[in-house]
C-alpha cells in the first residue's frame, strides 16, 4: 500500500492547455497570413464582357494607379519582369499571363508591358478588367 506525502511537490507540468494556446495562435497566424497577401488593390477598367482566366501556374502583372508593376503582388522594375518571365517561360513554357492595369494609369506602361509579352511570345494573355454597371 503506498501512502501519497501531501508536502510533496508535483514532478510534472500539464502542458497540455499551453499546447491548445500555441496551436490556436498558429492557426490565426497561418489564416491571417493567407489573408495579408490577396495581391494589390486597383480600380480596373469596366467591360461588358468578363473572361475566367483562372488556370493553374497563371502569372499575374499588376499596374497600380502610381505605374508601380508588380508580378504576383512583388514589385518589379520592368527589366525585372521580363528576366522572371523568361524564367518561368523555360519552366513552363505556354504559361497563361493576366494584365491588370488601374483605370488611372498611364497608358504607355500597360502597352510596354504587352510589347513585353509579344517578344517573350507568350500568347495566352488576358486582360483583367472590372465588371460594367448596368
Amino acid at each position: 500500500m503506498q501512502v501519497h506525502d501531501e508536502d510533496k511537490p508535483y514532478d510534472d507540468i500539464n502542458i497540455t492547455p499551453m499546447l491548445d494556446l500555441a496551436y490556436v495562435l498558429l492557426v490565426i497566424f497561418i489564416i491571417m497570413t493567407t489573408a495579408a497577401v490577396q495581391g494589390i488593390k486597383v480600380n480596373l477598367p469596366k467591360a461588358s464582357a468578363s473572361i475566367s482566366m483562372a488556370k493553374p501556374q497563371t502569372k499575374a502583372i499588376t499596374v497600380s494607379d502610381t505605374g508601380q508593376i508588380f508580378l504576383d503582388a512583388f514589385p518589379v522594375t520592368i527589366g525585372e519582369l521580363e528576366q522572371r518571365l523568361r524564367e518561368q517561360k523555360a519552366l513552363t513554357p505556354d504559361f497563361p499571363v493576366i494584365v491588370k492595369g488601374d483605370a488611372n494609369v498611364q497608358y504607355q506602361k500597360v502597352v510596354d508591358i504587352l510589347d513585353l509579352l509579344r517578344r517573350l511570345d507568350l500568347t495566352q494573355v488576358g486582360l483583367v478588367t472590372g465588371k460594367q454597371a448596368s
